[in-house]
């Protein structure tokens, strides 16, 4: 399966999926990388890579529809089968999500429809909930409210702080996007007219990451 990567930040998603293309385990190969940030980390490791890796500056276009047609153009030049999100923050505008339907998603850290958009970690504190964790879903003209694939959960602790959430969800988060692209990679999950079909069947809940970092079919909370 060709990939094509988005990511703002410093790349450790995009570092996972290499890791489990290099392993083996992961049946897909990443066609191109692209960005926001030049100077983002996620480049820096394209470029460690040898990958194709595009960076366009929103400020450099007129607005966020000339920016979304300039560099969703580059992804489609690649051929993606799968366009993962993957750390990428800017909201894609609905006519390029329109023009990627059912070839986009996106990993999102919380337990969607639980706190869509920015600062999860801290939303969650100050919710006071015991539970949090990521979610993959596609992605859809309205943010973070795509159907979800799979998610993980994790406790939250007495002591936990925005930071440690964070630290403590990352590696998860990793195993779940893995995961999540290798099932759709094998054909075992398929994303047609907005919904998910999993194992042949419409999904009726999300898949669950397990400690084995396999996804299972039932949740372990309702």
């Amino acid at each position: 399966m060709r990939l094509a990567v988005l990511a703002s930040g410093r790349g450790s998603n995009l570092q996972a999926l290499l890791a489990a293309i290099d392993a083996g385990t992961l049946p897909a190969r990443v066609v191109g990388v692209f960005s926001d940030k030049p100077t983002s980390g996620a480049i820096a490791i394209a470029r460690e890579h040898g990958l194709h890796s595009v960076a366009l500056k929103p400020r450099d276009y007129a607005d966020r529809v000339a920016h979304d047609e300039a560099l969703f153009s580059a992804v489609a030049d690649v051929q993606p089968d799968l366009i993962v999100c993957a750390g990428y923050l800017r909201i894609i505008t609905e006519a390029t999500v329109r023009r990627f339907e059912d070839r986009m998603i996106n990993l999102h850290p919380s337990l969607l429809p639980r706190h869509p958009g920015l600062d999860t970690h801290a939303r969650v504190l100050a919710a006071g909930e015991t539970e949090h964790g990521a979610s993959v879903h596609a992605v859809i003209p309205a943010l973070d409210a795509g159907p979800v694939l799979a998610q993980v959960r994790l406790d939250v602790t007495a002591d936990d702080t925005p930071e440690s959430l964070a630290r403590r969800l990352a590696p998860r988060e990793h195993a779940l996007l893995v995961a999540s692209v290798g099932a759709i990679a094998s054909a075992r999950a398929r994303l047609q007219g907005g919904a998910w079909q999993v194992d042949g069947r419409s999904l009726g809940a999300p898949l669950r990451l397990g400690n084995d970092d396999q996804l299972h079919a039932e949740m372990a909370h309702a």
